[in-house]
């Protein structure tokens, strides 16, 4: 059965004469709009009031109306008196044109404390009024007190909206939403920041009367907002419910991730009642217990698998009921499958890595490979180099710091500063240089190191073309990018989680829209 999940586009514009325009493309992709009258300039809200009756004529959607204070989350400061004013030149309108679908959305501690909101409920119904509560703070401690003197009253909807700054703050969300349901009660209930998008995301399934998504990344009006778009392609929201088979993204930080892009394509295209979902986690141990371990969680939900990242890989192992040979010699899992109320662990990065350079060479027996880095990503690359048969030297900015991992891996290694890579076969670099951001310019060797290399291999693959690999190009090697290797441990996530071998043209073109659109957001 589909999820009725209804999304509420935020129309956010300084101007009155903006607010036509912007209505109607609100309404082209959304359910409801939502107008927020705190985003004018404070001369522009009357004639905003004058215009917004001809807006709401034009679509035909439910309105929200909302002038919500600086604390509250609106964008300037609006003392209480120019609040109530307008509250009661809304109510004044809306009886002029004897409308019954728009709502007001009018914050708590202004409708429980001033005596004149409480008349003005009476008058343009209390059905018609959204109660809200915006904390940006964190979870309030009495959050169950606000939330049934919320319910005492005869609004149409309440709405709590609180910062999260874990992804186990969420817990909190999901079992306010499933109370609300057990008692009937219509709840708008959102986890905002990076670590509350899965809130947004599985929400209205869980009974969230709606969730928010803003039309485009510049007009977000609140933290860890999402666009409709993504929301409606991307997360496949409508079709989300409460079999859905969950699997996401443990790490921090992960709003960086295009993971969602390939495994949700994957998902689509298999047809799977199937959504991967970005979690920030600070606390592994609290995020395991709480949220993943089947017998300890707090919430209940059809979480079948994880991806893990930076920088939990290592961390999680204590909390596994069955880690693969191969992950704990490496020292690190990136994959967790719920398998029969146990957690198991797998390193997928290994055989990710592994798959595109025999792709390129037949025989790794004895091929002499740099490696260069000694962190988290260089586990998985000298191990499966290694387990190949293959020579591998490490190069790293300080072998002192390095020299357990040499240990472990029992590879010869040498300063990164003086390297030369003349008589090397293959030059990986295993180092978040080059990444797009302040060191997108670097990179850990330049042509005149590299001349003689047979091949290089980035990990990075968000620039899609490194410095690194232009500086080998230039050098005549052959080339691998950082992507390549995203998508080969994606297939293998992918088929331990689902038993199925996915579409990989489907998951490699999701990769790289979403690496242009990335592209376009930083210029």
């Amino acid at each position: 059965m589909k999820s009725k999940a209804r999304i509420c586009i935020p129309v956010c514009v300084k101007h009155a004469a903006e607010l036509a325009g912007a209505v109607k493309r609100a309404g082209e992709v959304g359910d409801v709009i939502e107008i927020r009258f705190d985003c004018l300039e404070p001369a522009e809200v009357v004639e905003a009031l004058k215009r917004y009756g001809d807006s709401r004529e034009a679509v035909l959607r439910p309105f929200i109306v909302t002038f919500r204070p600086a604390n509250q989350g609106g964008f300037r400061v609006i003392d209480k008196d120019e609040r109530i004013q307008f509250w009661t030149e809304l109510a004044q309108l809306w009886l002029r044109s004897q409308s019954r679908d728009d709502l007001a959305d009018i914050e708590a501690k202004l409708l429980f404390e001033e005596p004149a909101m409480g008349e003005l409920i009476d008058r343009p119904g209390a059905d018609r009024v959204i109660c809200s509560h915006h904390d940006f703070s964190g979870i309030p401690k009495d959050l169950e007190h606000l939330y049934e003197r919320m319910a005492a009253t005869s609004v149409r909807v309440i709405k709590i909206a609180l910062q999260a700054n874990d992804a186990t703050d969420c817990i909190s969300i999901f079992k306010l939403l499933d109370r609300a349901q057990r008692e009937g009660r219509d709840l708008i209930a959102i986890a905002m920041g990076q670590a509350g998008v899965m809130t947004r995301i599985l929400g209205p399934s869980r009974g969230s009367w709606l969730t928010y998504g803003s039309l485009d990344e510049d007009t977000a009006t609140a933290p860890g907002q999402l666009t409709a778009r993504e929301l409606r392609e991307l997360y496949r929201i409508d079709r989300i419910n409460q079999q859905t088979e969950i699997t996401g993204l443990i790490g921090r930080p992960v709003s960086h991730s295009i993971s969602p892009h390939i495994h949700n394509a994957a998902n689509a295209q298999a047809n799977l009642n199937a959504v991967f979902v970005p979690f920030e986690v600070n606390d592994i141990d609290a995020f395991i217990r709480q949220m993943a371990r089947p017998h300890t969680r707090e919430i209940e939900w059809n979480l079948r698998g994880l991806s893990v990242t930076a920088p939990h890989k290592s961390a999680v192992m204590g909390h596994l009921d069955w880690i693969e040979p191969a992950a704990k010699e490496i020292g690190a899992v990136n994959t967790i499958v719920v398998e029969t109320g146990e957690l198991h662990g797998y390193n997928t990065d290994a055989a990710g890595f592994i798959a595109p350079l025999r792709s390129r060479i037949a025989s790794l027996e004895s091929l002499r490979c740099a490696v260069i880095g000694a962190g988290g990503a260089a586990r998985a690359v000298v191990w499966a180099l290694r387990d190949s048969g293959s020579e591998v030297t490490v190069f790293a900015r300080d072998c002192d710091r390095a020299k357990a991992f040499s240990e472990q891996f029992r590879v010869a290694c040498h300063d990164l500063a003086a390297a030369d890579f003349h008589g090397f076969d293959v030059v990986i670099n295993a180092t978040p240089l080059g990444t797009r951001g302040e060191g997108e310019n670097e990179t850990p060797a330049v042509a005149e190191q590299l001349r003689g290399v047979r091949l290089a291999y980035d990990l990075v693959y968000n620039p899609l073309e490194t410095r690194f690999m232009g500086e080998a190009r230039g050098a005549g090697c052959e080339i691998i990018g950082g992507l390549e290797m995203l998508i080969a441990q994606a297939v293998e996530q992918f088929n331990l989680w689902t038993g199925k071998t996915p579409d990989i043209e489907a998951m490699r073109a999701a990769a790289e829209r979403a690496l242009k659109r990335s592209v376009h957001a930083h210029t």
